[in-house]
């Protein structure tokens, strides 16, 4: 499923609701994901059958991302939303400054051990593991391209490119572009001469470069044949092929996965409520219905065994798409998030 860096307080237009109508006094969760084909997936596999199961109104809304409107929901008192689906290094900044209510997993009903490596926290309990590559229009490429220097490459593959508004994997991605391995782009980047490098090389894209936001707009961009080429999520990618035919083809070489979770805020008054639902979105066969919609790897250790021996190719999970590909460097991105947005702020309105 994901970084958008929103003003704070600045919430998605539209809230859905989802699920059964009760009495006035029917007890509801406000559960915020990142919309699109993605969240429709999950209104399939989570929310309505949750709502069904234990008579619960839900909510949604939807977002782009970003700490500080997860601030701004939490300091301003009580917040609107009860769970988010969150990014890693979003994870890890909201729980050391108390944004998040820790996770109880003897109240959960499953314990860490449940869980692949790093998705169950103190404040968090992964839901996917997701990656962002190179996507393209199979049929308007002639030659596929390979890597990130390809993607800069505009006397082969001429056209406007697209990435995601933000530092975040587009420094990492211009690194790569630059001749630096995927395995040692966060060694780099822990120098300044590293970032420096990174911005250098986005200079020379400039001309080229529009930026996207929400998940579903390289989807309308690459089938409009606005972009030639564009950073994505595998997931969106794919479940466009499946559900309305379209040809995009993406490049793992390159690309960096990672785990987004489930956080409950602080301030929520359906604590219990909340954990009841994230036990229910984590049943491993649950889990695994999203792959054959959504092509997000699952985060139970028993979930991969109930997903179809025909959808796992498309995981980032899949052990031949791990071949070249990074895991996002959390610890990094919590590190150096605010300044590396500002600086790129100021790059790219010059």
């Amino acid at each position: 499923m994901k970084s958008k860096f929103i003003a704070a307080g600045a919430l998605a237009a539209g809230v859905v609701l989802a699920g059964v109508s009760g009495p006035a006094s029917a007890q509801q969760l406000t559960i915020t994901s990142w919309g699109g084909s993605y969240q429709d997936a999950q209104r399939s596999i989570y929310f309505e059958p949750f709502s069904e199961a234990h008579g619960v109104e839900i909510v949604e809304d939807e977002y782009n991302g970003g700490i500080g409107v997860l601030r701004a929901q939490v300091l301003g008192g009580t917040p609107t939303w009860d769970i988010v689906q969150v990014e890693a290094e979003e994870l890890m900044l909201g729980c050391e400054e108390g944004l998040y209510v820790p996770i109880d997993y003897g109240q959960l009903g499953y314990s860490q051990e449940d869980f692949i490596e790093g998705a169950a926290t103190e404040c968090g309990v992964g839901t996917i593991v997701w990656s962002t590559q190179i996507g393209y229009d199979a049929g308007r490429i002639d030659e596929a391209p390979q890597s990130w220097a390809d993607f800069w490459n505009t006397d082969k593959w001429p056209g406007t490119r697209a990435l995601r508004r933000g530092p975040k994997y587009t420094i990492e991605f211009a690194l790569m572009a630059d001749g630096v391995p995927a395995g040692e782009v966060y060694d780099v980047l822990r120098t300044e001469e590293g970032v420096e490098r990174a911005f250098t090389k986005l200079d020379e894209l400039r001309g080229n470069l529009i930026w996207w936001e929400a998940g579903a707009q390289p989807l309308q961009m690459l089938a409009s044949g606005e972009v030639v080429m564009t950073s994505i999520y595998n997931g969106r990618m794919t479940g466009s092929n499946r559900d309305e035919g379209t040809n995009f083809a993406g490049v793992w070489p390159g690309s960096i996965y990672a785990i987004d979770s489930w956080v409950i805020l602080e301030g929520s008054d359906d604590v219990e409520l909340a954990h009841t639902f994230i036990n229910f979105a984590s049943d491993p066969e649950r889990q695994a219905q999203m792959p054959e919609t959504i092509a997000y790897g699952t985060t139970h250790v028993d979930a991969s065994q109930h997903v179809a021996e025909e959808y796992i190719a498309d995981l980032p999970t899949a052990p031949q798409n791990l071949e070249g590909a990074i895991e996002l460097d959390t610890e990094f991105w919590v590190e150096n998030v605010e300044s590396l947005t500002e600086r790129f702020e100021r790059w790219a309105t010059r």
